[in-house]
Parts: C-alpha cells; structure tokens; sequence
C-alpha cells in the first residue's frame, strides 16, 4: 500500500484526546459503541450540552424581532454566533458575512434559487458533490443555462482539473462553479487553488464545507471563495438545524431574491404590490431564527478552540492511515483480498473518511447492507449506501452509462437499491460502506472496526 506517513507532533505539544475521550465522550464506552460516522454528524462533548442546558435554564431569549430584553439577548447570541463562524472560517468582517439557514442544504439552495443563471451563465460542477449541490443543477436548468460537469479520476479526484475548468468555461462562459472541500464519498481534499483559477475564469465559487468538519483548513483570507456553506453540527455535534451561508458582502448583493418572507424586509405593500429587502444577511434569512440553537454556536466553537487544529487533523489521519494499513493485509484463507477501497490508497490530500467494500472469497462485493447490519449488532457506527453522492460512486463502482440509464428508466417509478442491483447484474457494485472518524477516535475504535471487517471473512 502506498502510505505517506503522518507528520509527527512534538510529544511535549501533543493534545490528550484519550483525556477527552474520558471527559468529554464517555457515554460511548458506556454505552459499548465504536462511533465511526463522523461525515455523518460529529458528537458533541459533555461540557457542551451542560452549558446550553444552563444557559436555557438560566436565560431569557425572545423572538429577536422586537427590541425588549429577551429579544435582545436572542440578537446577541446570534451577533456572537456570526462572529464565531467568520472566525472559524478565517473570513474578513469587512468583506464577508453569514446568513444562518437550516442546514448546508439550505444555504445552498439559497444560493441556487437566487443566482442569476441564464443562457451565458452558466453551472459547472464537480463529479465529486453531494446530492445537495447536485440539485442546484434543476435551477440552472430552468433558467436554461449551460451545465457541464468536471470528471473524476481512478483515485476519486478531479481529472486534470484546471483544463477541464477551463474548457468548460471555454465553451459556456463563466458561471457558478460549485465543489466540495473534502469529498463525503472518499475523503479526497480537493485543491483549494481552483477558487481563484475558477474566478480568474470569470467564474463565481461556491465550496460545500459540511464534510470537511472541525479539521478542515479554509482561510477565507488565502482562499477567497464567493460562497462557502457549513452545518454546525457536523463540526461539533450541538445544536442540529442550524447551518449557515458564509458570503462575501459583494456576491450577496449580486443576488436576486425569488420572494420575500417575514424578517426579510423593510417595508411590504399589499395595495401597491411592492416590498423592499433589508441589506445583508437580513435580507435571506426567512422567518424566525432558531434563536435557542443559535445559542449554542458560540460555545460549539468555543469547545473547538480546546483542541488545536493541527493536532486534530493529524490524530484524524493517524486513525485513518491505521485503518488503511490493517485492512489491507486482510486476506481470505485462499488468498484473496478481504477489502475493496475506493478512492486515495495513501494519506496524500486525505482527509477522515474512507469507503470501502468487503469482498467475498471469488472477489464479489458483499452487498454493503449484510455488513452494516453486522456493525450495528456488534455496536460499530459505520454508513452504507452511495452516502449522496451518486457522482463518485458512479465512477468507483464504474458503472456502464447505458446500463445505468437503462435500469433508471426501467426503475424510476419504484427504484430501490435491490431492484437496481438486480437490473444492473448481480455481480455489480451498488453501494458502499464509509467510516469516519473525529476527536473522539480511539485505536480500540479502530480496532474493533477492522475485527468487524475479518469476522466477514471467516
């Protein structure tokens, strides 16, 4: 297996994750669970849910729309929050701002609703993105603009990215281009210098952080993206519903609105038909906050703060590269391998996550549901399936184009994954499993991840 090793950290500096393991994070050894999703949704600490606990019992927030002292409290834990995000993210105040949403989902569709698609701007995505931004495609599409879509290669990253960038500007003129920062199919960190060769284009950025969690590594300063969209509780566990649209001030106001809601305005006339929406984020965030989560922000990335950032992405792949080297010297009593790995075999432009099959003795895929029903019997939290990612999952499985549209045409008023797999042939690959890992991680995690795995081959 090519590995690149992980760069050590001076032992004299190194953070005590099996400190906050016990501290932060017991209920999982009481509770005898080997929690590997952390794309899915990272845990919050003790320390976390006892401070909003307090804060809820002890405070008084009010709808932030009016001007009396709940209210008001409700408005600073939200200014707080927004500063908090700006920070995280390294964004500078004067040029960026945050408009809280549901979740990233939210934010993104706040952006493909709003952008001004037409026949000479257009949208190019990467092979690589969730469901999420995949979807942001039915807009382009009604305005009837230009789509093109940036190819993978065989270890799940972009294929010769700044050429095919640029031929698809080339051929549809500049336009939204929208990628994730860590893929939450692979793992694969994508190059963040495409923002600025894509703007050079003429194009507008949006990145999807949302699985590249507390680890990720976006300078806004240095990486200057238009529109970066996140979900709090996938970078620290508490509180879930909250995500949010970071976005510089300038590509706001490019924005054009399909609607108003409450909140969002200035004034609204019912006799002249006209309204005015407030500046800034105001103006996209619709309807009432969720001023009690809101709350929480702060203190989410006040609990991030504990663990420096470096030494969090390097216990991350010091688990992850344990994974790699264990998994792949498993071996059926007649040799043949025991794992299939889709995407990077080594730690280059890695990040925490890792899809995988299990392979049967004649080098079949174990269909990815026997196992993850054996993970949750034996308390290991790992995820099946395509993980909304149908893009790359096409391409690692290598899925035939017409066989593919084939079944869906075949399928698409009762699709299920078994009766796309049986369409497309018993002996083809249609979902996987992904394991995640976070702070909490330990080796026993590990351990117990990869015993799974051996127990399939026995």
């Amino acid at each position: 297996m090519l590995t690149r090793a992980v760069e050590p950290i001076d032992a004299a500096d190194a953070f005590d994750f099996a400190a906050l393991r016990i501290s932060e994070f017991a209920r999982l050894d009481t509770a005898g669970i080997a929690y590997l999703d952390y794309a899915a949704s990272a845990l919050y600490g003790a320390s976390q849910a006892r401070a909003h606990a307090d804060r809820l019992a002890h405070g008084i927030f009010g709808n932030p729309h009016s001007e009396h002292l709940a209210s008001r409290n409700s408005a600073a834990a939200q200014a707080s929050a927004r500063v908090a995000t700006l920070a995280f993210f390294d964004a500078d105040p004067d040029i960026y701002d945050v408009c809280f949403t549901a979740n990233a989902t939210a934010a993104i569709k706040l952006v493909a609703e709003s952008y001004r698609f037409s026949s000479r701007r257009g949208l190019i995505l990467s092979a690589d993105n969730h469901n999420s931004v995949n979807g942001m495609r039915e807009f382009a599409k009604r305005a009837q603009a230009p789509i093109s879509v940036l190819p993978l290669d065989a270890e799940l990253r972009l294929d010769r990215a700044c050429e095919s960038l640029r031929a698809s500007v080339d051929r549809q003129g500049g336009g939204l281009f929208a990628f994730p920062q860590q893929s939450n199919f692979s793992g694969v960190l994508h190059d963040l210098s495409l923002i600025e060769k894509a703007q050079a284009l003429g194009c507008d950025v949006l990145v999807d952080a949302a699985a590249a969690g507390p680890s990720g590594a976006l300078s806004l300063r240095k990486h200057c993206a238009d529109f970066v969209v996140c979900s709090f509780y996938k970078l620290f566990g508490l509180p879930t519903g909250v995500g949010a649209l970071i976005a510089k001030k300038s590509a706001l106001d490019h924005l054009h609105r399909p609607w108003f809601s409450g909140g969002t305005v200035e004034f609204v006339s019912v006799a002249h038909g006209r309204h005015a929406l407030k500046p800034g984020h105001e103006g996209f965030e619709d309807g009432t906050p969720n001023f009690l989560d809101l709350a929480a922000i702060e203190s989410g990335f006040a609990f991030l703060a504990r663990i420096p950032r470096v030494h969090l992405r390097a216990h991350i792949q010091s688990h992850v590269q344990r994974f790699l080297g264990l998994t792949a010297t498993l071996r059926h009593r007649n040799g043949s391998p025991l794992v299939r790995l889709y995407g990077p075999a080594g730690m280059e432009q890695r990040g925490g996550i890792v899809a995988f099959n299990v392979l049967q003795n004649d080098g079949r895929v174990l269909p990815y549901e026997h196992v993850e029903q054996l993970a949750r019997e034996h308390g290991v939290a790992i995820r099946g399936g395509c993980f909304c990612n149908p893009g790359a999952a096409e391409q690692a499985f290598g899925f035939d184009a017409l066989g593919v549209e084939r079944c869906l045409d075949k399928l698409e008023a009762s699709f299920s994954i078994e009766a796309f797999r049986s369409c497309m042939g018993r002996a083809a690959t249609v979902g996987a499993l992904r394991l995640s890992v976070g702070a909490p991680t330990t080796p026993k995690d590990i351990e117990r991840a990869v015993a799974l795995i051996a127990a399939c081959g026995e």
